[in-house]
């Protein structure tokens, strides 16, 4: 399955999208390389995956754990609303990290790669709801 697919879909979020980002399509080296990435900019003394995207991520990353605030972690964010629902369960600092953003982050959580044109697209290249990141 590649990683960026067109057609139609049905997100987590429950939006209806043309294009979908298939983290599924990574391998063991790839999720490595993402946690190195992470770790290099970050100390974290914890790591939450949102289920079930984020459990590669947070696998990988647990290796780096030391001191400091808790990461929770996912491969794609849409609207945010998995990431701010376990925020809300963590006492302490938290830091949210995702692989992609296709939609506007909260301010907390920090995208490693960011979409920033339209969340959907119809079939003739027109918007068809505008996300601006």
């Amino acid at each position: 399955m590649p990683l960026f697919n067109f057609g139609t879909f049905k997100l987590h979020s429950g939006e209806q999208s043309n294009w979908k980002i298939d983290c599924d399509a990574l391998v063991d080296d790839d999720w490595q390389a993402l946690a190195f990435m992470i770790k290099s900019q970050f100390k974290f003394g914890a790591v939450i995956g949102i289920s079930t995207g984020g459990n590669e991520l947070a696998h990988a990353l647990g290796k780096y754990t030391t001191t400091g605030p808790t990461l929770i972690v996912d491969d794609v964010l849409t609207t945010g609303a998995s990431m701010e629902g376990i925020r809300k369960g963590i006492t302490g600092e938290v830091i949210g990290i995702v692989v992609f953003a296709r939609g506007k982050c909260p301010d907390w959580v920090i995208p490693i790669f960011q979409y920033k044109g339209q969340t959907s697209l119809n079939l003739k290249g027109t918007s068809e709801k505008a996300g601006v990141l």
